[in-house]
């Protein structure tokens, strides 16, 4: 098994095989507390605009996102996991745009399957890679608004990329890196409803959730991320269960 680990959009675009599209802070760690939560669709997008067309069309879909970390005009939620945490989404649809995150999805356009990444479902991702067993793996890590590579991504791909090939890892050392010496630390000063600092613990709830997501065709252009249950020490066949 071929494992890369790549870095923003340019990295999103070299993505080949089966491709983990990395956003810890915060949009896949979001991503998995709404699924968690009931979410009947949860429509990833790139562009601000489709977002706003898809509510216009669709008056009871939730918009759901930020654009330099702070959420935008008409939007009901921002991309904070504390601020939807406790939030009952079933029967919804919500629909997804982020600076970072979602511009991967959208650009990862020569990899065979494509799902998210965050510490929250971090041994779901690995088993879900085992079980699949790709040539190749792609680990991209999609930073700060997808123009700066940002620690914890990176940290990320390095931790699943160490457990596939065997290697230690220490996630209580990658948890103090990020609390006392990495820029990310900024993270915490931050005290708006876009970015609360509770969400750095939520963020970093490692293997909160039992599942990935996978990016699936919708129609019209669009996609949308499939819960697919990973049970550790199955048997390969009853490995992965979607939703």
């Amino acid at each position: 098994m071929e494992i890369n680990i790549y870095q923003l959009i340019e990295g999103a675009r070299k993505a080949e095989g089966l491709t983990v599209i990395i956003d810890v802070f915060r949009a896949f760690s979001v991503a998995c507390y709404v699924m968690d939560n009931g979410v009947k669709d949860l429509i990833p997008v790139g562009d601000i605009d489709t977002a706003y067309r898809l509510k216009q069309e669709n008056p009871d879909y939730i918009l759901m996102g930020e654009r330099g970390g702070i959420i935008q005009p008409g939007f009901d939620y921002g991309n904070s996991p504390s601020s939807i945490e406790s939030v009952d989404f079933s029967g919804k649809t919500v629909v997804h745009t982020t600076s970072a995150g979602t511009q991967g999805i959208v650009n990862a356009v020569g990899a065979d399957e494509i799902i998210t990444g965050s510490f929250v479902n971090a041994q779901a991702i690995i088993d879900y890679i085992r079980m699949k067993n790709p040539a190749v793996v792609s680990l991209v890590c999609m930073g700060w608004e997808a123009k700066e590579e940002a620690d914890e991504d990176t940290l990320l791909a390095e931790y699943v990329k160490n457990v596939l090939e065997g290697n230690p890892v220490d996630f209580q050392s990658i948890r103090n890196f990020m609390l006392n010496e990495s820029k990310t630390g900024k993270f915490l000063d931050v005290r708006d409803a876009s970015a609360p600092p509770e969400d750095f613990d939520l963020c970093l709830s490692l293997d909160r959730f039992p599942f990935v997501l996978k990016v699936e065709p919708l129609g019209d252009a669009l996609v949308r991320l499939q819960k697919i249950n990973v049970t550790r020490g199955a048997e390969t066949n009853d490995l992965i269960k979607p939703a």
